[in-house]
């Protein structure tokens, strides 16, 4: 009885060690060839003797895995189509096919982006419809049917990618620094305060060159926001300007060209908050010991278009000359009767700004909140990054102790801290005046909350395009492709800069141009100088150079674009025929790109000092106005 028992035990022992092993693999949830990857197989019903008896094969090559428990890692990177196979001894326990989605693929996102924008000049529906492609690629190489792959991608597309780009708490701080920046503007305008400034600086404005420019100094004052500057500036300065006979044309220049130019290398505007989040998305990939609002600061020394254009305007003013078009423009004007005949009435939008006459102009309603913010923002940049021991170290300058200072700092805690400040100190002015109760007050700054949904939405489109392409490894593809190339990363910023005016031209659109180029080439351009050889300290200059050649190219594109949005609102401001506008403002606009271009962009990539760069641009812009320029 006993030797029943027994052999009976030794059976069910037998039968539980012969227990099939199950083996469960997990591949990355965006798998991609060529790059390594984790691929985790779960194998259950191991014993003790089993781990050194199991090994693993892909396309007929043994590879290494790592143990932890049941779980096997294999640190791989798959190229094509492969076979993995799971090995005990000689016996086979498990194949799977492996099919990563072809690195090449991972360019079509943003590429039908850009395509999609040039053929429609519509942005949101191009980021969408990009967006799309990658999510549908993704889902079709898990294994579903491309009609199940569209469907699941259309869902992923909200469900994974906007809500992941929504959910961070960096992106949040932007889309509320925006609305408050956007609800500041729209108080500031109600309570008079823009009339205020506007009013001031009027009362010098005597002669056709004294008003442009008075009309050039407001586009400066007027800095934190190009939508606000170019109604604002045009509207109010058009009846000025019409008096002294000066052309429809040149305002509109002069009111579009110094927007977008102040508005994109200004500390605090509503642009700000856009540049650093894409910034903070390319250097997260790169892990850069250094915060957003620092390379933000170190790459303003290499915004050549967006400063040669401010100084281009002033030497036109100054020096009372112009050129091709614009100087037809401006002889018509000064020989009419004052009425501009290529004048057209402003259209809808362009008179969002408008304050009733009863409201008195207050220069201080503007200047208060925008100088709270302003030092607000510094405040909390210092306050957040504050080191005593940066501060107290005798052995390094000031400039370097303010720079590690603000390399700490959270910017985006400062930026939200000195917005509401700025709400605050605007509101507190309007209902201490009486300029409006406290209902009118809070639908007025709502409304300006309105007037930055199209940023915001842009935004979080390109935030979710950012992902896609961090997820797909699209920076990798180009980097292989500039390398196959041959492209030497001194090249890239000029490649940069001509790419986004291109784009920029096309869509009409500085932010959607920031929005498609800021991801890829960012990634792309450090990863080219490390290839090439460069330490980090060679490749900061060149990554400097190319954040701020993505902005100055968004811009020149943009001058240069007839379905631009500032384009339009300058010329519907300013009572200008649009096409007018465009035509008379395309040669300044190209001329001074070509000159930031050859004499600054390709320079500064090479190691030149940008001061001596500065100089010399301006020197050559100044002898095209004195050869190219008559008198007006």
């Amino acid at each position: 009885m006993r030797f029943i028992v027994f052999l009976c035990l030794l059976i069910g022992l037998n039968t539980i060690n012969a227990q099939p092993k199950v083996i469960d693999l997990k591949t990355p949830d965006v798998f991609v060839s060529s790059v390594p990857s984790d691929l985790e197989l779960n194998i259950s019903n191991l014993d003790a003797n089993s781990y050194d008896n199991i090994w693993f094969e892909i396309n007929g090559n043994k590879v290494q895995a790592s143990w932890e428990d049941e779980v096997a890692t294999i640190h791989a990177e798959v190229e094509t189509r492969s076979e993995l196979k799971v090995y005990e001894n000689d016996k086979l326990l498990y194949e799977k096919e492996l099919t990563p989605i072809p690195l090449w693929m991972s360019i079509l996102p943003p590429l039908i982006a850009i395509i999609m924008a040039l053929l429609t000049k519509e942005v949101f529906s191009s980021l969408f419809v990009g967006l799309l492609v990658g999510t549908t690629i993704i889902w079709r190489y898990k294994g579903f049917s491309l009609f199940i792959s569209l469907f699941k991608g259309m869902f992923s597309v909200v469900d994974t990618y906007a809500l992941e780009a929504i959910n961070d708490s960096g992106h949040i701080s932007i889309i509320i620094f925006s609305m408050l920046i956007g609800g500041m503007v729209a108080l500031i305008t109600l309570n008079g305060g823009m009339k205020g400034v506007v009013n001031k600086l009027s009362r010098y404005a005597n002669s056709p060159r004294s008003g442009q420019f008075i009309t050039w100094l407001m586009g400066l004052l007027i800095f934190f926001d190009d939508y606000a500057n170019t109604l604002v500036v045009g509207n109010t300065m058009r009846p000025v300007t019409d008096k002294l006979k000066v052309s429809r044309e040149k305002l509109a220049y002069i009111v579009d060209s110094t927007s977008a130019p102040i508005a994109a290398i200004a500390f605090i505007t509503t642009w700000i908050g856009a540049e650093l989040s894409y910034i903070t998305e390319g250097i997260d990939q790169l892990g850069l010991n250094q915060s957003a609002y620092q390379v933000f600061l170190h790459s303003l020394k290499y915004s050549f278009y967006p400063i040669f254009t401010l100084g281009f305007v002033l030497l036109l003013i100054v020096k009372k000359k112009d050129f091709g078009p614009m100087y037809h423009s401006e002889i018509e004007a000064r020989n009419s009767s004052g009425i501009n005949t290529n004048a057209v009435k402003s259209a809808h939008g362009a008179n969002e700004f408008d304050v009733p006459d009863s409201v008195k102009g207050r220069w201080y309603n503007a200047f208060i909140p925008v100088f709270v913010v302003v030092v607000g923002t510094i405040s909390g940049l210092v306050y957040t990054g504050w080191d005593s021991a940066v501060w107290n170290d005798t052995s390094l300058p000031i400039t370097t102790k303010l720079s590690e200072i603000i390399g700490n700092a959270d910017s985006f805690v400062a930026l939200l801290w000195s917005s509401l400040l700025g709400v605050v100190a605007a509101l507190t002015l309007t209902l201490a005046q009486r300029i409006s109760n406290l209902r009118e007050a809070m639908e007025g700054m709502v409304s300006g909350f309105k007037t930055m949904f199209n940023a915001v939405l842009i935004l979080v489109l390109a935030w979710s395009v950012a992902l896609i392409t961090e997820h797909m490894h699209t920076a990798i593809f180009i980097t292989d492709l500039l390398k196959f190339l041959k492209m030497s990363p001194y090249w890239v910023p000029v490649l940069t800069f001509v790419f986004s005016a291109l784009i920029a031209f096309s869509t009409g659109s500085s932010w959607g141009t920031m929005a498609i180029i800021y991801p890829l080439i960012l990634p792309a351009c450090w990863k080219i100088s490390m290839e090439y050889g460069f330490t980090p300290e060679m490749a900061l200059p060149i990554f400097y150079n190319v954040v701020s050649t993505v902005l100055a190219g968004s811009v020149l594109g943009d001058h240069c674009s007839p379905i631009s949005d500032t384009t339009i609102l300058s010329s519907l401001a300013s009572s200008c025929n649009h096409l007018s506008h465009v035509r008379t403002q395309m040669p300044y606009a190209l001329l001074v790109g070509g000159v930031s271009i050859a004499v600054g962009t390709i320079p500064a990539a090479f190691g030149i000092s940008s001061i001596w760069l500065f100089i010399a641009g301006f020197a050559i812009l100044y002898l095209a106005v004195i050869k190219l320029g008559k008198s007006t």
